[in-house]
């Protein structure tokens, strides 16, 4: 997509992640905390998380060319994020390494179970006990394919009950995304520790 694409014409293009980035200066205020934004791609999360003075963000996403967008919009800044190119369900996080997970519009497109146990198991490694959660879906209206690939939806309890027991529901809440194309999407945040 991004090689087609330029990034304000995807459909899960904003601006600006403001629900994203509310939860989580109210969840990990501290600027020192580890933070990771999986499928953070072209998005513009990262530039006002290091904006906002958060020192530790990494960016994970399984395009290059994604990434090499949004580290030449940051210009010099670039250089003090963490840049990692991989599939979330195989990378080689460290473990415990992260005090917030965040992801926006990835793990809807696993409609593997395989592939969705194996994201919790990476989310389980890579966040450090008593860390938190944050995963955004298509809500239980949203839709049923994004960018011609099959998604899954979800409300807050069907998709915390994808994470399991290991981790606590603290918050969710849901947000109306509008397209570049003016088409709603439906989105569901839910808040988790581990």
């Amino acid at each position: 997509m991004y090689q087609t694409k330029q990034a304000d014409q995807v459909s899960w293009y904003r601006p600006h992640l403001d629900v994203s980035l509310g939860l989580i200066r109210r969840t990990v205020p501290d600027l020192q905390a580890r933070i990771v934004d999986v499928g953070g791609g072209e998005a513009t999360l990262v530039d006002d998380l290091v904006g906002a003075g958060y020192a530790h963000v990494d960016v994970l996403d399984l395009s290059e060319t994604a990434l090499q967008v949004a580290r030449a919009r940051l210009g010099e800044v670039a250089t003090t994020v963490g840049w990692l190119c991989g599939d979330v369900t195989t990378f080689a996080f460290q473990a415990g390494a992260y005090d917030l997970w965040h992801d926006r519009a990835v793990f809807h497109f696993l409609t593997d179970p395989a592939l969705r146990r194996a994201y919790v198991e990476q989310v389980s490694k890579a966040v450090k006990p008593g860390g938190h959660v944050i995963v955004a879906t298509f809500g239980l209206d949203g839709p049923t394919q994004c960018s011609g690939l099959d998604v899954v939806r979800y409300d807050a309890e069907s998709l915390h009950d994808q994470f399991g027991e290991r981790f606590t529901l603290v918050d969710h809440q849901t947000e109306d995304h509008v397209t570049p194309a003016g088409r709603p999407q439906p989105f569901v945040y839910c808040l988790c520790r581990t």
